[in-house]
């Protein structure tokens, strides 16, 4: 149990900005294989950024009148913490996936593009279209319920981290191992370690239907096969593109999957009320 929330909290220290420093830092610890099976905790940190989120979106709508635009102000504010939380993290990824592969058709180009710090073109048009399409969507899924939204937000979190545990499984890792920040999640993840991650993601669908109700079942599933199915595209994309996954892919991959969730919830048959 232990081990278990040593590898939780070091997942927390390696993706987000919250700081375990100090002692807490010292009896953590830190070793390849200790990133490795922090991988299971992907989802965790779904979680704990998506719990910020909907609590600055939920404060936010509270908190301002009640006009057409609050939603859209509320959608922004929540979007802001999260890249604060997380540093910007994957949205970092996407750039330079974007970058990388608009940059060139050339494998070893691209992974050569995808490793400079700069944002070129293609990461700028990327970044801010996958910016813009998320408020905007999360404006339009709070429009359709607000109550609902911060559940389904919590949600989207959860499980656009999840489906890159996948991608670990299925893909080599490829680039520069020496100098990759994703070098430790070069070996595939184990069954284990899936199962623990699809553990975080069973645990937030149950307490969001118990909370919401049937209500939410259909938007749910429609917004879980959307992201699948984003996360399929984006597996194959960066098979057919790189020969295997980088870090930066992962978390391009968790972008396209938590906007593929969230535009899943409006397009179900029953809708949101």
């Amino acid at each position: 149990m232990l081990l278990t929330l040593r590898h939780f909290l070091l997942a927390v220290q390696f993706f987000t900005r919250i700081p375990v420093t100090g002692l807490l830092a010292e009896w953590v610890g830190y070793s390849p294989a200790m990133l490795r099976a922090s991988v299971a905790h992907f989802p965790a940190i779904g979680w704990l950024v998506g719990g910020v989120a909907a609590a600055v979106f939920t404060t936010t709508l509270a908190l301002l009148p009640a006009t057409a635009h609050t939603p859209l102000v509320a959608a922004v504010l929540s979007t802001v913490a999260t890249v604060m939380l997380t540093g910007g993290f994957h949205e970092d990824g996407l750039a330079d996936v974007a970058d990388g592969l608009g940059g060139s058709h050339l494998r070893e180009r691209a992974l050569e593009i995808m490793k400079d710090s700069r944002v070129g073109a293609f990461g700028a048009m990327a970044l801010t279209l996958m910016l813009l399409t998320k408020v905007a969507v999360l404006a339009t899924v709070a429009d359709a319920s607000s109550q609902a939204a911060a559940g389904l937000l919590v949600l989207a979190h959860v499980v656009s981290r999840t489906w890159p545990m996948l991608t670990i499984r299925l893909l080599p890792h490829v680039g520069d191992a020496a100098g990759s920040k994703s070098k430790p999640l070069a070996d595939r993840i184990s069954g284990p370690a899936l199962v623990t991650g699809f553990s975080w993601l069973f645990m937030a669908l149950a307490l969001s239907l118990s909370i919401f109700g049937a209500i939410l079942i259909a938007p749910i599933a429609v917004g879980l096969c959307l992201s699948a199915l984003a996360w399929a595209w984006m597996t194959l994309l960066l098979r057919r593109r790189l020969g295997g996954f980088t870090g930066d892919g992962l978390g391009a991959t968790q972008q396209v999957c938590e906007v593929a969730f969230l535009l899943g919830t409006l397009v179900s048959p029953s809708g949101l009320t």
